[in-house]
């Protein structure tokens, strides 16, 4: 890259953070009006961001450097903090007050940096005790922020989408007992995408709900978008909090051409999306290569091939936000 071409690329960055350095404060609370995300002036919003990998795998990753890093060099408009449920020693389940300050301090540096965070209880397994707990302190400490958003199932897996729904909405009314505005996301079995089965039996009783549909641009084809689609004109408002341009197994090469055209879609239908994830390991799904430090500032041989298609998409497409 020759040195004007460097310059070009730091000032559109330097524009884009400028764009979005009061994201929340422009936009302010979010709701669902018919199947479009809205802000507080009604107008339709799309939040584009990235996820964190596992919290009790990745946890270095969750600080205030990296957030502001995210949003100010990537131009992340909302992140998702991806608590680990059950997954080991350190997940929620083995070691809660642990896990809950990996995930504050990534709400809390959202907060600082006024763009959304996603809180997501990252599982594939219903865990309804530990759910209604964990979101009963998340929407006490977080109501009156307009800022956070919940998703209170990352993947279920073999659920039937009646125990998805069962389990959703008690958890629901625990959110909604302290926090009566904010975002609250729900899956769909077979790992977000049997998004067809909320769209003939929703949820009812709450409003600012929205359904979550997770696709990998190398597994998932168009058959997914026309699911999708068939959805949201059944009235079902849609929240892509999960997605990358690889295989579903988060290897193999990245299909650009694919992940393309499921970009195209969501900016088509003002749907937003999320893409996974901030971690190290060596996967084509992970941002950073294993020699990446934690406190972000990373240089492009820092970041993955992902990352950093990843990071020109939000450059590209959060400029006018």
């Amino acid at each position: 890259m020759n040195f004007k071409s460097k310059i070009i690329v730091l000032f559109l960055a330097l524009s884009c953070s400028v764009i979005n350095a009061q994201f929340v404060k422009k936009h302010g609370q979010l709701s669902v009006k018919g199947t479009q995300l809205v802000d507080k002036n009604g107008e339709a919003i799309v939040l584009r961001g990235l996820s964190f990998g596992w919290h009790n795998w990745w946890g270095k990753f969750y600080n205030k450097d990296v957030v502001k890093t995210l949003h100010n060099d990537w131009n992340a408009t909302v992140l998702r903090a991806a608590m680990g449920v059950d997954a080991d020693k350190n997940c929620y389940i083995q070691n809660p007050n642990e896990s809950k300050s990996k995930i504050e301090a990534v709400v809390k540096a959202a907060i600082d940096q006024d763009i959304y965070v996603i809180i997501d209880f990252h599982s594939h397994n219903i865990h309804l005790k530990e759910a209604k707990v964990f979101f009963g302190e998340m929407s006490k400490k977080y109501a009156k922020y307009p800022n956070v958003i919940y998703e209170v199932f990352n993947e279920p897996n073999d659920e039937t989408w009646p125990e998805v729904k069962a389990y959703s909405q008690e958890v629901i009314k625990v959110i909604r007992a302290n926090d009566p505005k904010n975002i609250i996301l729900v899956g769909s079995p077979h790992w977000d995408q049997d998004i067809h089965l909320p769209a003939a039996d929703p949820i009812v009783g709450f409003n600012n709900l929205m359904y979550t549909m997770h696709f990998y641009a190398g597994t998932h084809g168009k058959w997914l978008r026309d699911r999708t689609d068939e959805a949201i004109k059944s009235g079902l408002p849609i929240f892509v909090s999960e997605s990358a341009g690889m295989e579903a197994t988060g290897n193999g090469p990245l299909n650009l051409i694919a992940w393309q055209e499921y970009i195209d879609w969501m900016e088509k239908n003002k749907i937003s999306w999320i893409t996974w994830s901030i971690s190290n390991k060596v996967e084509t799904c992970s941002f950073l290569k294993p020699n990446a430090n934690s406190n972000g500032k990373w240089k492009d041989s820092d970041i993955q091939e992902s990352g950093l298609k990843t990071r020109e998409y939000l450059r590209k497409y959060n400029v006018n936000n």
